[in-house]
C-alpha cells in the first residue's frame, strides 16, 4: 500500500502532516515514535477508521480507500487485514470462541465458514483447549493471545498491531514477535507500530520514526533511534 501525502488529525490537531510512505507487499515494518507522535492515528486511518484531512492510503490494487470507500469496499478490505488493538477490544461476556466468532460474523462470514476457521485459529495461539472460557476468567497474556486468534481467523493479507507488548514481560514478547515472524515468513505484510525498543532491535526489520508530525527517518534492518 502506499500512504500518499497524508496529513492526520486527532481531537482536531493534527499529528502527521505531507507523510508520503511505501509500505511493500509481505514486508515485516514496525512504525516508533513517542507517545503523541501519530502512530495510532495512523494505525486507525490504515485500518479505514480515520479519514485524512489530505491524502489518501492507496491499495495494492491501486484503489484509493477513502476516495472509492464503501461499505462493500471496507467489508471486503477488512476480511484481508487482520487488526490487533492495544486494549484487546473482547467482549467480556462471551466465551474465547464467541469473541473470535464475532469477528468473522460481523464481516458477513457464514455459519459453516465459522465453525470451521474459529478453532483453526485458536488451535493457532494455542488456546482451543479453553475455548469455552470466558473473557474475564483468563489472564492477559491469554486475552492478547485471542486478539491474536481473532486477526488471523480471516487468513489475512495483512496484519496490523497497535502496541502489542505493553502488558508482556520481555520473554513473552519476544516469543509472540517470534510468532508474526513465521507468519511474514508465511507471506503475510506484517505492520506493528510500538515503544519496545527490545523488540525492534531484536528483529532487525524495516523502522519508520516519526517525530515532529513527520517522517524522520526510514531504515532497513532498523534499530529503535528517536
Amino acid at each position: 500500500m502506499k500512504i500518499s501525502n497524508v496529513t492526520l488529525a486527532f481531537e482536531n490537531k493534527i499529528v502527521l502532516r505531507d507523510i508520503d510512505l511505501n509500505i511493500w507487499k509481505w514486508e515485516f515494518i514496525f512504525l516508533i515514535g513517542h507517545s503523541w507522535s501519530g502512530k495510532t492515528t495512523l494505525i486507525r486511518a490504515l485500518i479505514g477508521d480515520k479519514e485524512p484531512m489530505v491524502g489518501d492510503i492507496v491499495l495494492d490494487t491501486w484503489m484509493a480507500l477513502y476516495k472509492n470507500m464503501n461499505d462493500e469496499i471496507l467489508q471486503e478490505y477488512r476480511r484481508k487485514t487482520g487488526v490487533i488493538f492495544q486494549d484487546y477490544k473482547l467482549l467480556e461476556s462471551k466465551s474465547i470462541y464467541e469473541n473470535v466468532a464475532f469477528a468473522m460474523e460481523v464481516c458477513g462470514y457464514k455459519n459453516d465458514v465459522i465453525r470451521r476457521k474459529v478453532p483453526e485459529a485458536l488451535e493457532q495461539v494455542g488456546l482451543l483447549v479453553k475455548k469455552d472460557r470466558f473473557a474475564y476468567e483468563i489472564s492477559g497474556w491469554e486475552k492478547q493471545r485471542i486478539s491474536i486468534a481473532r486477526a488471523l481467523v480471516h487468513d489475512p493479507d495483512v496484519i496490523i498491531w497497535d502496541e502489542p507488548t505493553g502488558n508482556l514481560d520481555p520473554e513473552t514478547a519476544l516469543g509472540v514477535m517470534k510468532i508474526f515472524d513465521d507468519l511474514n515468513k508465511e507471506w503475510k505484510t506484517v505492520i506493528i507500530a510500538t515503544h519496545d525498543n527490545n523488540i525492534v532491535n531484536s528483529m532487525k526489520k524495516r523502522v519508520v520514526a516519526f517525530q515532529d508530525k513527520e517522517i524522520i527517518s526510514d531504515q532497513a534492518q532498523g534499530w529503535y533511534i528517536l
